[in-house]
């Protein structure tokens, strides 16, 4: 079994983000310190489970982004991954979902992965849209916030549970080839070993370069990116105890809080 894990550099969340001058996006300053974006590692941790329960499978990381992206690429193979893919490309600012997801699907598309695996969503941009247009764009099935999945010996299927509102659950069986967005909390992801991070260190990492034709038409642009408006909102439960106590509750099950 071929699996492939899409991981992404994030900033960390407690780096300090200046807009740049246009307001489209961040400025970039080597101050910053980034790090694997905090989805993305359940998916490397999904995806090695499954080589321990499937021995002779082979699990890739890939990374669309600047030099500074190869760090989470390296960081995959020091969790576990067997080897490491850096799609390089300028650093221009704001880079869409579709770039990421048809760069990637450029590379997956003759390599005949059976399972590739992303993170639910991105920390920076709050996005989930790669894995679902990855999947478009491969003619793969795809289930998305997925918190257990299960694969038989001898079959052609993977068994998925994935979150849907109220704390429900769907439960899916989906034909391999199959593109599965991984939700947090479905496993707890392993610190890097040293013995792989020192094989991470002098593994030679698979880089390519798009070339222009590669690159896919940006198809949206960011128009104004700006700083969060200060605001306080509160509100106020009236009746006794036990009817404060409903409302309360009701409102914790809205928001899929319990």
């Amino acid at each position: 079994m071929k699996i492939l894990v899409c991981v992404k550099q994030v900033p960390e969340p407690d780096a300090v983000i200046r807009v740049d001058d246009r307001k489209r996006w961040i400025r970039a300053e080597k101050s910053i310190a980034y790090k694997m974006n905090r989805f993305d590692e359940f998916a490397v941790e999904e995806a090695l489970r499954i080589r321990k329960a499937f021995p002779g499978t082979r699990v890739d990381a890939v990374s669309v982004g600047p030099d500074r992206a190869a760090m989470v690429v390296k960081r995959a193979i020091g969790m576990g991954a067997d080897n490491g893919v850096h799609m390089a490309i300028e650093d221009h600012g704001y880079l869409s979902p579709f770039t990421v997801a048809s760069l990637i699907a450029g590379y997956a598309r003759d390599r005949h992965y059976d399972l590739i695996l992303t993170g639910v969503m991105a920390e920076d941009d709050m996005q989930g849209m790669v894995g679902p247009m990855l999947a478009e764009l491969l003619f793969l099935p795809c289930a998305t916030f997925i918190i257990f999945e299960k694969i038989s010996p001898g079959t052609e299927t993977i068994y998925v549970e994935r979150e849907i509102k109220g704390g429900y659950r769907d439960a899916l069986e989906i034909k391999l080839p199959a593109v599965l967005t991984i939700q947090g909390g479905i496993n707890k992801p392993r610190y890097p070993s040293l013995s792989n991070m020192l094989r991470a260190k002098n593994q030679k990492l698979k880089t390519i370069v798009p070339g222009l034709n590669e690159q896919p038409r940006q198809r949206e642009e960011v128009m104004r990116v700006s700083y969060p408006q200060k605001s306080r909102s509160g509100m106020v439960l009236k009746g006794n105890q036990q009817e404060k106590a409903a409302q309360l509750l009701k409102i914790l099950r809205e928001k899929t809080l319990i």
